[in-house]
């Protein structure tokens, strides 16, 4: 014989609902757990839109004498004839800077009285970091010898015509024959480049150099610029 039981479950009184309020949580619970997301929100870092991309790279005008030359670098150097001059801000400061190609007899003598560095990308490139040693390179061709490019980071005031700027650099050994800027992307940041056509043992390659932040970096490219 089977047999069922059942549990006797005693009913409201005729007009009286069940009261379901007393089933959820009281407000003075939920208070805190909204401050505490509101506040987690609040905490998560916001993503800082992306700087707008540098301004391409414009002439100088009028443009750069060997007396301007002369009176950041010295006398040793005098501006390369036929090259191009570019005005663009090769630092990301937002400040326009200066690029121009020159011939330096003997930058290393004058540099402590122009204040200015100079650095050699290209053989650090290559493995030889001391430009004590590597400013004694001379090249086989003696047209090709001296040939450096003068770059000036502009100061707050006055950009790269100021009386004093923000650095001055004077870069050594660099094998181009033509010079452009325009942009470059390293590390999924944008910004201006000197672009070369190398001449010598790289000719009809191409390469560039940029600012990574504490020095000027060479990177080679491979084929030769449009």
């Amino acid at each position: 014989m089977i047999r069922c039981y059942f549990r006797y479950h005693p009913s409201l009184p005729a007009g009286r609902e069940r009261d379901y309020s007393k089933t959820m949580p009281s407000p003075k619970f939920l208070l805190p757990i909204f401050a505490a997301l509101l506040l987690t929100a609040a905490a998560q870092p916001k993503k800082e839109p992306p700087p707008p991309p540098p301004a391409p790279a414009k002439v100088p005008m009028p443009a750069v004498t060997n007396e301007f030359v002369q009176k950041q670098f010295g006398d040793n150097c005098t501006l390369l004839p036929g090259a191009s001059q570019y005005v663009a801000d090769m630092d990301g400061d937002g400040i326009d800077d200066l690029v121009v190609a020159a011939k330096c007899k003997n930058p290393m003598a004058d540099r402590n009285e122009y204040n200015f560095m100079v650095a050699d990308p290209y053989n650090s490139f290559l493995g030889f970091g001391d430009v004590k040693v590597t400013s004694t390179f001379a090249s086989d061709v003696p047209e090709r010898r001296g040939i450096s490019l003068l770059i000036i980071h502009g100061a707050e005031k006055g950009a790269w015509q100021a009386a004093t700027p923000k650095a001055k650099f004077l870069l050594i050994n660099l094998p181009f024959k033509n010079l452009t800027v325009k942009r470059l992307t390293v590390k999924k940041k944008v910004m201006l480049g000197i672009f070369m056509e190398e001449v010598g043992e790289g000719e009809d390659t191409s390469s560039v150099v940029f600012w990574d932040g504490k020095k000027y970096h060479y990177q080679m490219l491979g084929a030769a610029l449009d």
